[in-house]
């Protein structure tokens, strides 16, 4: 929810331009961006537009894609999954980020993001998920906890410490996350991918035990499934809120289980799909695919007789409707 602290802050009233800023547009950052923005976080991606993974001549081992795919097509192709997802897309080389003054409840005031353009931005959460360089994190956490010294090339340099955060890309900074190979995680596209995924999927179990989730209640399955796999029992909210209060630490309020538990049932509801709208979800996943491929690529690949009875089709509807159009007589 834009220009508001998102759910589980402790309350602070501080205004935001977005509830999540990811620093990075490559696979790390995509991946991340996907997940938070289809929790409803708002989610702002910034790209600088050159990218290590330009230099690929071709990605062949990113699963998916069989005889592999041209880099420009898949950043293409993650950018607008981001988009789609509902991450908005920021141009613009981050050149600094500054964590705000705490708020009147003790928690953390966010993140003001400027860029080289002068451009700025505040942000609860910041994923950083660009691939070397982290200088723009400097002055956030002591210099010597983000930084290593090291010897390249007959000279002493810095670098962002790539075992700052930890696995799962939590720094000692409230709010700000660290993804991708920054993180250390390597350089396979595939992987700073999942770790991007591993990350978001880590702030957003952060942000559910804050507004009181614990355990497994605290996670959050990011997955359709099949509505006739749903078991009835579990159809009913009460039964949730039965469960809830079964497993509910000790002191929570009755009022306060119920209402984790309500919304709990009404999330896991949503995961449920029916078959129409399973099947109309992939049709239009397989059309966004498509649109990025070349017309050429398409017809080459679709054999004459498909064409012919796709036509064949379309001029049948064509006709059908001109016989609706006319008057009776």
């Amino acid at each position: 929810m834009i220009g508001e602290a998102p759910s589980g802050d402790g309350g602070a009233d501080q205004p935001f331009d977005a509830d999540v800023a990811v620093v990075g547009g490559g696979p790390a950052g995509c991946s991340a961006g996907v997940f938070t923005a289809r929790y409803g976080l708002e989610t702002v991606v910034f790209d600088r537009g050159p990218s290590s993974l330009r230099r690929c001549a071709c990605l062949e081992n990113y699963l998916g894609f069989p005889c592999g795919i041209d880099v420009e097509r898949f950043l293409e192709l993650a950018q607008t999954h981001a988009e789609e997802a509902g991450c908005r897309l920021r141009e613009g080389l981050v050149e600094s980020v500054v964590a705000l003054e705490e708020c009147e409840n003790g928690e953390s005031g966010g993140f003001r993001l400027e860029t080289q353009d002068d451009g700025t931005m505040t942000a609860r959460f910041v994923i950083a998920a660009t691939k070397y360089d982290g200088e723009y994190l400097r002055g956030l956490d002591d210099d010597e906890a983000l930084f290593i010294t090291e010897e390249k090339n007959g000279e002493q340099v810095e670098r962002f410490d790539r075992n700052y955060p930890d696995t799962e890309g939590r720094t000692s900074v409230d709010g700000l996350y660290v993804a991708g190979p920054l993180a250390g995680c390597g350089d396979q596209a595939i992987i700073a991918a999942g770790h991007g995924a591993t990350v978001a999927r880590a702030l957003l179990r952060d942000l559910r035990r804050a507004d009181g989730y614990w355990g497994r209640f605290a996670e959050r399955y990011d997955w359709r499934r099949y509505l006739e796999n749903r078991q009835e029992e579990w159809a009913d909210p009460e039964r949730w809120v039965e469960l809830f209060a079964a497993e509910a630490p000790d002191g929570l309020e009755a009022d306060e289980v119920r209402r984790l538990a309500e919304a709990y049932a009404d999330e896991r509801d949503d995961t449920y799909l029916d078959d129409e709208t399973a099947t109309r979800r992939a049709e239009r996943g397989q059309r966004q695919l498509a649109d990025a491929l070349d017309d050429e690529v398409l017809l080459e690949a679709v054999d004459d007789a498909a064409i012919l009875e796709r036509a064949e089709r379309l001029e049948g509807a064509e006709s059908l409707t001109d016989d609706d159009d006319r008057p009776d007589s």
